[in-house]
């Protein structure tokens, strides 16, 4: 069977993978232009439909040297029997570098090991793959 969005180079490829594949179902349902929590509502429709375990705008610890230092709202913590995936989306014309920078500060101070990065607004959905 083809898995298009498997890439066994990147962590937790499978996960990643059935996590983009709902994503772009979403986008081609819906298109480009909704507010972000648009996109955020009819993707976890998608997830729960697709039987993904996920917690929409989950509270995550932000950690320094080994201590709590704060709390930070992401919009999906996915997981399955492999590992969790931390999820940030946007709904823009086009991903900035600030946005990748946050992304990747969120998953680095999170603890989490691998991250996406979706981008709803543009003529093409927007995916970044993060790994910490």
């Amino acid at each position: 069977m083809n898995k298009p969005y498997v890439d066994n180079r990147f962590p937790l490829s499978a996960l990643t993978g059935k996590i983009i594949r709902a994503a772009q179902e979403v986008y081609y349902t819906l298109g480009p232009g909704f507010r972000e929590l648009i996109y955020q509502r009819a993707l976890a429709r998608e997830l729960a439909m697709q039987g993904l375990e996920f917690e929409r705008e989950a509270w995550m610890d932000i950690r320094y040297k080994g201590g709590k230092v704060g709390r930070k709202r992401v919009d999906f913590i996915i997981g399955d029997e492999t590992g969790s995936v931390m999820l940030e989306m946007k709904a823009k014309g086009e991903l900035e570098n600030v946005d990748v920078i946050q992304a990747l500060s969120y998953l680095k101070a999170s603890g989490y090991k691998v991250g996406l990065l979706l981008n709803f607004g543009a003529q093409k959905l927007g995916i970044k793959r993060l790994a910490n």
